[in-house]
């Protein structure tokens, strides 16, 4: 991540002004006095590497974070039939709702650090930790051994430094804030869609082992004296509640009562994610003109009504047809909140500590 765009005003000739493009124009002598500061956002926000730059960064960091966690449903169909038969669905799904529930409350805790200037501390540690969690969930052969490398130390490495992919783009975004967070929120989708195809063929081919390798207050709890973050924090616990229902479930539900072959089966999930690359990208771009909390509001409604819906489909065309809505759906919702919490977060100083006090309550719904 670069440096925010300093805040030096320059003065300018009373001959010469630049545009934001670097080139000179040649200009009459009335704007003798006219200087040029970072307060026009034409010049300081929205353009070139250095901006762009942190998009893909982030992007890279929402790929090997959420990406990775909400492709667990292959894990959950790989442990349920061949590694952990010993265990119930229900006991093994605690792997991935611990894991997202970590990545979640470290979020909590490292906003404030990343705040604090502890950036780089935070990214190295949580690195080390997804890296060490990846190679010994690869010679892991019981639970708790799962439990302590792909819930504990991968949980707590993606929490670790997935804030800084929500607290550093608005130093360096205004006008296309929202499409900036979304192309960057774009690497869960294309995270969740890679690494279910990648787990499944390479553990077919080469076994599990493999297919793995591949200053300032903690709690800001001034910020829940607003009405508004309360009520949002609120409808955030309430819609992340059932949100990972259909992507931890639908491989197994389709496996187990024969909706549709195992070979297809397996692919649900990259097809949910597929989906919802465009549903990181569509919302948050609308939201620009009608507002995020306007594209919340219907996308919470129909995740809903998805999760109701899929009670009554009991055919392959049917439940190929649920994913790619809900996972367009799901992804609108958990896309375009950070936005959201930037609306509504009154000193932007405070940004990361705000987002981190959202994520301890979204936490508790896991």
């Amino acid at each position: 991540m670069g440096e925010p765009a300093d805040e030096k005003v320059h003065p300018v000739s009373e001959s010469t002004c630049f545009s934001s493009s670097g080139s000179s124009e040649t200009k009459e002598p009335q704007i003798k006095n006219q200087i040029l500061s970072c307060d026009n956002e034409e010049l300081c926000y929205d353009h070139g590497w250095k901006a762009w730059s942190q998009v893909l960064a982030s992007f890279f960091l929402f790929f090997n974070t959420w990406g990775l966690v909400i492709a667990y449903g292959s894990f959950q169909t790989y442990y349920e039939q061949q590694l952990l038969v010993g265990d119930s669905p229900s006991t093994i799904s605690w792997i991935g709702s611990i894991q997202a529930f970590l990545l979640l409350f470290v979020g909590a805790v490292t906003g404030p650090l990343f705040d604090a200037g502890y950036t780089r501390m935070l990214a190295m540690g949580g690195w080390f930790l997804y890296s060490f969690g990846l190679m010994t969930t690869s010679i892991s052969t019981e639970l708790w051994q799962i439990m302590l490398s792909q819930v504990f130390c991968i949980g707590l490495g993606c929490g670790m430094v997935f804030v800084s992919c929500v607290a550093v783009l608005p130093q360096y975004f205004k006008r296309r804030r929202d499409l900036a967070n979304g192309i960057a929120a774009l690497g869960t989708g294309i995270g969740g869609m890679v690494y279910p195809v990648m787990f499944r063929q390479v553990q077919l081919k080469l076994g599990f082992a493999w297919a793995t390798r591949e200053k300032r207050a903690l709690v800001q709890l001034s910020a829940f004296k607003e009405p508004a973050f309360c009520l949002f924090c609120i409808a955030q616990f309430v819609g992340f509640v059932g949100l990972y229902n259909v992507l931890v479930y639908v491989q197994p539900y389709a496996i187990d009562n024969g909706v549709m072959s195992e070979k297809l089966a397996f692919y649900l999930v990259a097809i949910l994610n597929a989906s919802s690359t465009v549903g990181r990208i569509l919302p948050n771009y609308v939201a620009d003109f009608i507002g995020p909390l306007n594209i919340m509001i219907p996308m919470t409604l129909a995740i809903g009504i998805l999760d109701f819906a899929w009670v009554g489909i009991h055919n392959a065309a049917g439940l190929i047809a649920l994913v790619v809505l809900y996972g367009f759906t799901a992804a609108g919702f958990v896309a375009v909140a950070p936005i959201a919490v930037m609306n509504i977060t009154t000193d932007m100083r405070d940004l990361a500590r705000a987002w981190g006090c959202r994520l301890s309550f979204a936490l508790r719904a896991h």
